[in-house]
């Protein structure tokens, strides 16, 4: 299970902290992504934190969010900075490790003046 928290509204240029809370299986031996979608949109990848650590980016967003787990509380989170109102979607946190795969409820952002 993976829960989402952190959400909400924000005014461009401004931050958030999302948070992602896992349980019922082994969080260190999955990978762990977030991903958005906007409304009218794909659902598409925001950033990957892999098991030893690494991180990748989805270009837009490189620079401005970070990803970090912890595998001793089992949760990810992803820190947004000078958001954007295109950054407006619904957040989802993902776990994989094939052919395994888990996704949270979503959490809404809203970036918007």
């Amino acid at each position: 299970q993976l829960v989402e928290s952190g959400g909400g509204l924000v005014q461009p240029g401004g931050s958030l902290r999302l948070s992602c809370a896992a349980s019922g299986f082994t969080f260190r031996a999955y990978a762990m992504s977030w991903y958005r979608q906007a409304p009218g949109k794909e659902r598409e990848l925001v950033a990957t934190i892999t098991t030893g650590g690494s991180t990748n980016y989805a270009d837009s967003v490189k620079g401005r969010f970070t990803i970090s787990r912890d595998n001793a509380k089992n949760t990810v989170d992803l820190q947004l900075i000078g958001l954007k109102p295109e950054d407006t979607a619904v957040y989802y946190c993902n776990a994989e490790n094939r052919p395994w795969r888990y996704w949270g409820q979503g959490t809404q952002v809203t970036v918007s003046s």
